[in-house]
């Protein structure tokens, strides 16, 4: 019998010959379409295959659509024996088969008869997987275990890519995985079928390095497709005995994933987020305190397991915050529990009046040398033990470094030499005039003292830290790098301190005076080093207040949004800084030699010294362009004004070098000023808008 093509087929090509006849008159123009269209339509026919369907085939595909099993049996018996009229394996114009159309209609009863016929398979269990008909998928498993012959590849394996619908790293549990059906997950992973994790993003394999050169989207997409059969909620839920640490690490995976593949940076962070919500809806399932303690202080590495009554280690949640599973760690179970320890030991402490609690917390401040001496001689007595409650702790401590930067206060402002002063006789007054005098070298006073002692307990808690947590740990944590900037500041003021009383002990046995005013000194003398070194260290030691604000439920999410606004301003200083390097070196090049001439003006005396009586313009303007990094200084003071126009009047300019430079300095202000500085601030507000949304649990997370 004669085969016809679709009529599908022959209206596209009858329709593209009659647009080509009557476009034949047209001249030139026409005639080049005319090629165009038929050199499209020879495409057409080289790259799509007929697809041609005997009457016969055509009714056995309608009655599968339909769900005619009598007619299905009916025309299979009757032409099984017939190739030429009837093939089981036909397909509509659409490539599916009469077991593809069973499946979507959900069919079960033809699916068993076709497959009783000997239908090809092909990538049928995908589409039942596809359609979440599981009856279906029970179906074919069983067809595939009964059928398939050890060695040889599976039935959705050995399709024709180029006529499937799926790819072909798409396996039947990657599928499930994306429809995230827990009831087809578990019947694959009930026979065998397992995800390996896929190749890291940097592998370098043979395989990975073909992959990628052979097609990189095709590559990419394959790992976007792993994980997201990965990060099915019910597919860890069935495969994974720790499904929370599971998540905590996959989402970890997924976030340097996002900063690798910035192209498909969308894709894993939806996935992220996917993942981090699974793993906090998991402790919506506590219904107690103890199963959700239980879940805290799950640690899989231990032998003996947290029990009941013990001391908590919150395990879980310290690997959440080391994974930085923000919503976890915010939940509200989470943070209940966690303010249930913070208290512990003050029982009613919440439900106190503000006044009240201000009272006990000022009482447990001014206690903390007590306190404090108790645990260090006797840490297991009752008292003792009292110190080790976390919110005990966290006053006394906080109380002791109240006391610190008030030392630190009283050893800037000298405070012993002014109580001498105000309150001392004729004697203590000689000794004020005496340390005065011999200032240079001298030895700490009281107040230095104690900071020294200070300092010493600090320095011993970070090497503590340090070595408990590990490096990595112990840098992942910004305030103690804040610790360590001070603590290094200290080590540099008492080093210093002890050079310069050395220096001063050696001049002294030699004969020398080596005290002399403070003007006199040496612009680089260990003692005024030293004195830079302890303002360093103070000016940290007071920023760090800062993180004790983050208890407090209006100053912490504040803390928070300050924290993260301050990536906008380093995102600012890399465009300032190079404006400001751009413009500073113009200028430097225009100006370096008019203030030189200024510079021998103010240096003209004999002792080399400037003379500010005769020349105090000059000895005051000469340094603004004297060199690259001094025009940097005068460029950057002039943001906040502090740089006047009477600095470009300097000696011997001439007019066009003066106006040029001021135009120079004009389009900087303009450039910094109007431009990037509220560039700033939009850039600030913007993430504060975004930042205070969200500001609830960061406050919980900074806690």
């Amino acid at each position: 019998m004669l085969k016809k093509p679709t009529e599908s087929r022959e209206n596209l090509v009858r329709s593209a010959g009659s647009l080509a006849s009557t476009m034949a008159g047209d001249g030139g123009d026409a005639e080049a379409d005319n090629r165009s269209l038929k050199s499209s339509v020879s495409v057409f026919d080289r790259e799509v295959p007929d697809i041609i369907l005997t009457q016969t085939e055509k009714k056995f595909l309608l009655s599968a659509e339909r769900g005619d099993c009598a007619t299905v049996r009916r025309i299979i018996q009757e032409y099984k024996n017939d190739p030429d009229e009837f093939d089981i394996n036909c397909v509509d114009p659409l490539n599916r088969s009469a077991l593809i159309a069973a499946i979507e209609n959900e069919n079960i009863e033809l699916i068993r008869l076709l497959l009783q016929s000997g239908i090809r398979v092909q990538d049928a269990l995908l589409h039942a997987i596809k359609e979440e008909y599981v009856e279906a998928v029970e179906t074919l498993l069983l067809w595939e275990e009964e059928n398939h012959v050890p060695g040889d590849p599976y039935s959705w394996e050995a399709v024709d890519r180029s006529s499937s619908s799926f790819t072909a790293d798409i396996t039947p549990l990657i599928l499930a995985a994306h429809k995230n059906n827990y009831e087809i997950l578990k019947i694959l992973l009930d026979r065998g079928a397992s995800l390996p994790m896929p190749h890291d993003v940097r592998c370098g394999c043979d395989e990975c390095v073909t992959s990628s050169e052979q097609d990189s989207l095709r590559h990419s997409q394959s790992r976007i497709n792993a994980y997201r059969a990965l990060s099915s909620s019910s597919l860890i839920a069935l495969s994974s005995k720790d499904p929370i640490s599971t998540a905590f690490h996959l989402s970890w995976e997924l976030r340097r994933l996002s900063r690798m593949e910035s192209e498909f940076r969308a894709e894993y962070s939806t996935m992220r987020l996917n993942v981090q919500e699974f793993a906090t809806s998991l402790l919506d399932h506590a219904r107690t305190s103890n199963e959700l303690e239980i879940m805290l202080n799950y640690s899989p590495g231990e032998i003996d397991n947290w029990e009941p009554g013990e001391r908590q280690t919150l395990e879980r949640l310290k690997l959440a915050l080391k994974f930085k599973q923000k919503l976890f760690v915010a939940h509200p179970n989470v943070q209940q529990l966690l303010a249930a320890i913070w208290y512990e030991g003050l029982p009613g402490f919440r439900r106190k009046s503000p006044m009240g609690q201000i009272m006990q917390v000022a009482k447990l401040g001014a206690m903390f040398p007590v306190y404090s001496l108790i645990y260090m001689v006797l840490p297991n007595s009752a008292m003792g033990q009292f110190m080790k409650k976390p919110f005990v702790k966290f006053i006394v401590h906080s109380a002791s470094y109240a006391f610190f930067l008030m030392l630190l206060c009283g050893a800037s402002q000298r405070i012993e030499l002014q109580a001498l002063e105000l309150f001392g006789n004729e004697w203590l007054q000689g000794i004020v005039r005496e340390w005065k005098r011999k200032e240079r070298g001298s030895l700490p006073g009281l107040c230095e003292c104690f900071v020294i002692l200070y300092v010493v307990g600090l320095i011993w808690h970070e090497i503590k830290s340090l070595w408990n947590d590990g490096l990595l740990e112990y840098v992942s944590d910004l305030w103690n790098i804040v610790d360590f900037i001070s603590n290094s500041f200290y080590i540099g003021w008492i080093s210093l301190r002890f050079t310069s009383w050395f220096t001063v002990w050696r001049d002294e046995n030699m004969g020398l005076n080596p005290w002399y005013p403070r003007e006199q000194w040496d612009p680089f003398d260990p003692m005024l080093l030293s004195e830079g070194a302890f303002a360093a260290g103070m000016i940290f030691s007071f920023l760090k207040l800062v993180h004790i604000f983050s208890i407090n439920p209006h100053l912490g999410p504040l803390q928070v949004s300050l924290g993260r606004m301050i990536i906008d301003i380093i995102k600012f200083f890399f465009i300032y800084t190079l404006v400001l390097f751009a413009f500073g070196c113009g200028l430097n090049q225009l100006l370096w030699y008019y203030a030189v001439l200024e510079k021998n003006k103010c240096y003209h005396l004999p002792s080399g010294l400037p003379d500010f009586e005769n020349f105090e313009k000059s000895c005051a303007i000469w340094r603004r362009f004297a060199n690259l990094f001094e025009t940097s200084q005068s460029l950057f003071w002039a943001s906040f004004g502090l740089v006047d126009l009477m600095a470009f009047e300097l000696a011997g300019i001439k007019s066009f070098t003066r106006f040029w430079a001021l135009l120079m300095f004009g389009s900087y202000s303009v450039i910094n000023i109007i431009v990037l500085l509220n560039m700033l601030i939009a850039m600030m507000s913007n993430s504060y808008q975004i930042i205070s949304v969200s500001c609830g649990w960061c406050s919980s997370l900074e806690r």
